[in-house]
């Protein structure tokens, strides 16, 4: 099983009603037949072409041999079903040869190919953000070149913004672009850790490198976004000879191996050819599009991965017999199943909470993305727009975190078995390894939180964050269980009010030090989001089963609201102790000194 069916339906038609989405304009074509019908394709497709070869490809990883990279060829296969099931295209219109797919079905049907095999997805995946990048921000002429060819899968693309001596650091970044006399540039530099960066499954890579024209002013000012393909492409979008880019070596990870992960090489001759995208010293902020949409899809591969190891811890502890209960005395009856067990039982629980809390927080914002982009007023968009930002920085570090959180427990409730290559676990723990670091480590989405997304446009997006939690606790007043769960809640939000305001006023008077507790904040804020996140599902299942729900759907709704009730006696109790320290200005991290280490 790649995903609980149950709970997916779940997600997506009761808790945010995607079903609603048939009633904009957009996607007035469709019907719920087609979200289903889109649905079983990507599950399909995922299990008999992504997760057959998960295991193969971890270990037979890309090799170069100097001239080509190889990867095993069920990788091809996987990426050429994907294109024909026709996901690369699958959110645009249908005049660019798309299906118009909700971005929030786009991604529920991405979980499933993230939870089969996420590496081999990492090339589909950073394909269609490239290509959304270039379909929001290049000119008419470049998308005619490049994206048809992209959306049939013949090219793939990239994202290429770290380099050697800078890595976060993007203002720093030395590779620079040079004006050719067709209008185009030559580019110059080195970037590293380019994932999908070389291969051969498809014609052509597109390369989507910042850099800096020769006199452009310091920093992230002076940052400009440039198309450079591995092949030159014609205007007509033929391929022509190979660019002056090269592929230094491949880097050999942790887990996550089937993605290549490369140091490329611009400009070894006399420049690789690129084509500026839209706006000169504007490139920062078009990569913004890209990158934020790759933090929601880290999110969502970390959730995947942490749904597929409680899965999998789950069925183990229902078919593995060890042990009796402390109660009983006599050692010749039959040994139980260890779930059994109340300490397995609690490492499943808090899987639960983490797998299905970070899938639902992930899903939850790409409605938002949706909302921003297809709501039928300015302000509904604009709002949605608002919240997202505000957002982004917890799905991408809260799924992260907790998905890899739920890894580890799952290689626990196997024991010695999780600990061998024989199970999937320790794979399933090393491929979410990853997620923390990439698109922005845990750090940089602290500060970018704390530092600059609380301000933004006066605070709207926090404003709007307070007034829907607000919202769902006025909702839950009326229930009995839900109602004791909201006062948890409650309790949770008054202290993350009280140590934003704090805080604010730290980052205000010193901000080194106001900034050097950032990331305790941002756990914080995710917990509290999160708690939220299980509050509405918890709303949905005690009205279902006020209702009358089935025998079967009764398990269901009760393993909702379980779950709910356990994040908030136990993972929102932990709050107050972080909130004491942060409110307190605690600077035991930043007085630390080098020399003491």
């Amino acid at each position: 099983m790649l995903l609980n069916e149950r709970d997916l339906q779940f997600l997506l038609y009761e808790f945010l009603d995607t079903q609603a989405l048939l009633g904009r304009e957009r996607y007035a074509e469709h019907d719920r037949s087609v979200f289903d019908a889109t649905l079983a394709t990507a599950r399909q497709v995922a299990a008999e072409f992504f997760a057959p070869h998960n295991h193969k490809a971890d270990h037979n990883e890309p090799i170069f041999d100097g001239e080509r990279v190889s990867l095993i060829p069920e990788t091809g296969q996987a990426w050429a079903a994907f294109a024909d099931a026709g996901f690369l295209s699958a959110h645009h219109d249908f005049a660019d040869g798309g299906l118009q797919l909700p971005e929030v079905l786009l991604r529920a049907c991405m979980a499933y190919f993230n939870a089969a095999n996420i590496a081999t997805t990492g090339y589909p995946f950073l394909s269609i953000g490239a290509a959304n990048l270039i379909k929001s921000f290049a000119s008419r002429e470049l998308q005619q070149r490049f994206l048809p060819a992209m959306f049939a899968g013949r090219f793939s693309g990239t994202m290429a913004l770290t380099e050697p001596g800078q890595g976060s650091a993007l203002g720093d970044l030395r590779t620079r672009a040079v004006p050719a006399d067709d209008g185009s540039y030559r580019v110059f530099g080195q970037k590293m850790f380019i994932s999908g960066g070389d291969h051969e499954i498809t014609e052509n890579i597109v390369h989507l490198v910042l850099a800096r024209i020769e006199g452009a002013p310091a920093g992230v000012k002076g940052i400009s976004l440039f198309v450079v393909p591995k092949y030159n492409v014609n205007a007509d979008g033929s391929i022509g000879p190979r660019n002056d880019v090269a592929l230094a070596g491949l880097l050999h990870k942790m887990g996550y191996r089937n993605t290549t992960s490369t140091v490329l090489s611009f400009g070894e001759r006399d420049g690789a050819v690129g084509y500026l995208v839209g706006e000169a010293n504007k490139g920062l902020a078009y990569m913004f599009q890209m990158m934020n949409e790759a933090r929601i899809g880290v999110g969502l591969g970390a959730a995947s991965l942490g749904y597929q190891s409680y899965l999998h811890a789950l069925n183990y502890a229902r078919e593995r017999p060890q042990g009796r209960l402390a109660s009983c005395k006599d050692p010749l009856t039959r040994q139980v199943p260890i779930i059994e067990h109340a300490d397995v039982r609690r490492m499943l629980l808090m899987q639960k909470a983490y797998a299905e809390g970070s899938l639902a927080l992930c899903l939850y914002a790409s409605s938002l993305v949706e909302d921003a982009h297809t709501e039928s007023t300015e302000q509904a968009r604009d709002d949605a727009a608002q919240l997202l930002d505000l957002l982004t920085p917890m799905v991408k570090t809260w799924p992260s975190r907790y998905g890899l959180v739920a890894s580890d427990l799952g290689i626990q409730i196997l024991g010695g078995a999780g600990y061998t290559r024989e199970y999937p676990l320790e794979q399933l723990y090393r491929d979410n390894r990853l997620n923390p670091i990439h698109e922005g480590t845990e750090g940089i989405q602290a500060l970018d939180l704390l530092g600059r997304k609380l301000g933004l446009k006066g605070g709207r997006g926090y404003a709007l964050f307070l007034e829907q939690v607000s919202h769902s606790l006025q909702q839950a007043g009326g229930l009995n269980e839900c109602g004791a769960l909201a006062q948890r809640l409650a309790e949770g939000l008054a202290i993350l009010k009280e140590v934003t305001t704090s805080l604010q006023q730290q980052v205000a008077e010193d901000a080194d030090l106001g900034l050097s507790n950032a990331t305790a904040y941002l756990d914080l804020f995710g917990r509290v989001l999160v708690g939220w996140v299980w509050l509405r599902q918890a709303l949905i299942a005690e009205r279902a089963l006020l209702d009358g729900a089935a025998e079967l759907e009764s398990d269901f709704y009760r393993g909702k609201l379980h779950t709910a009730k356990y994040y908030m006696e136990w993972e929102l109790v932990q709050l107050q102790g972080i909130a004491q320290l942060l409110c307190a200005g605690n600077s035991a991290c930043h007085d630390m000194q080098n020399r003491w280490f």
